[in-house]
């Protein structure tokens, strides 16, 4: 199989569990989302220490250690991160997985916006019109919701902020993930402890079943997050932004087809208007990427002629053609030959 096949698979993959994510959510009921927030991260760390461990790969530590900026940037990541994944836990268990969707329908959008605001890129006219049909749509689902679609906007912003810090780190997925769940693994064990204590855990109170799911958030959330770096490493940056609307089309899904959530006339047409936005935004960043120029290749240095095979050769530069044995036997007797014929060597 080839490189790109694989890339391929590694990236459907990926974005088919991100889809179908809030399934296993709602099977981790009635865990409260903090509860489910806190053993996501605690389970997050130990399935990626084993990894880095049969990976060694442990010894970056030492060098993180050493840099302290790069470590108040994992911090702000983490808790980035953290309002991420909690605001969708919540969302999900609250029934509101469609408003989810529609934040990561939005984010794309907010990420260009970061891009203007925090590292002065200049939009192009298409792009400045996509900003603005997404605002619109933004307007159209408060006037449905009859309030701010926060859920939605929290959404986009703390994840279009993640990857602006993640940007700026450059740090790989899989030791990423660690240092960023390691920073939250104390506070969320001491919740799971005070839970605990208080007799309000479901864990290990539940089911076996109900255990193992909780037991398994870490895996659920290192896999993707892995097939997705190994899609990034094989596939041309405009293939993997068009694969990631995969996920949020999955996960509205989900809320109207699977949990029966309401689809209002206006709430459709506020989520065609930011599919209106996507398409203006993607067309405008494939037709750019096709006419950017491509450099030049390298031309081939030319070959040596190749001698030839008649009886006439030539022999040094600007000097008449002589025979093969006419110039052997010079050399021979130590004599040159010169303009056809013979002279002192």
């Amino acid at each position: 199989m080839n490189q790109l096949r694989l890339g391929y698979l590694y990236g459907i993959g990926a974005y088919l569990l991100w889809g179908f994510f809030p399934i296993y959510l709602k099977l981790l009921r009635p865990a409260g989302p903090v509860e489910i927030l806190a053993h996501r991260i605690v389970w997050s760390v130990a399935f990626v220490a084993l990894l880095l461990a049969a990976m060694r790969h442990i010894g970056f530590l030492r060098t993180l250690a050493q840099r302290p900026r790069v470590l108040a940037g994992i911090t702000l990541a983490a808790a980035l991160i953290a309002v991420n994944w909690g605001t969708y836990i919540y969302g999900v268990n609250s029934d509101r997985v469609v408003e989810t969707a529609l934040g990561y329908f939005i984010n794309p959008l907010v990420s260009v916006l970061f891009g203007v605001v925090a590292l002065r890129e200049r939009l192009r006219p298409a792009q400045w019109g996509a900003l603005g049909v997404g605002a619109l749509a933004v307007a159209v689902l408060t006037v449905d919701y009859g309030r701010l679609p926060w859920l939605a906007l929290t959404l986009a912003f703390s994840f279009a902020g993640y990857g602006l810090v993640k940007k700026r780190l450059g740090l790989p997925a899989v030791e990423g993930l660690f240092v960023e769940s390691a920073v939250l693994a104390l506070p969320a064990l001491a919740y799971l402890a005070w839970l605990s204590a208080r007799g309000d855990s479901t864990f290990g109170h539940v089911s076996a079943g109900h255990t193992a799911l909780l037991v398994l958030a870490g895996a659920a959330t290192a896999i993707p997050l892995l097939l997705f770096a190994g899609a990034a490493n094989r596939l041309p940056l405009s293939t993997v932004g068009m694969l990631q609307y995969l996920a949020p089309i999955l996960q509205l899904g989900c809320g109207v087809l699977i949990f029966h959530e309401p689809m209002p006339p206006a709430r459709l047409a506020g989520f065609a208007l930011v599919w209106l936005a996507l398409v203006v935004f993607t067309t405008d960043a494939l037709h750019h990427s096709r006419r950017r120029p491509h450099p030049t290749p390298p031309r081939p240095r030319p070959r040596p002629h190749p001698r030839r095979s008649c009886t006439y050769c030539p022999d040094r530069k600007g000097e008449p053609p002589v025979t093969r044995a006419a110039s052997a036997r010079s050399r021979k007797r130590g004599v040159g030959v010169r303009g056809g014929g013979e002279g002192e060597g």
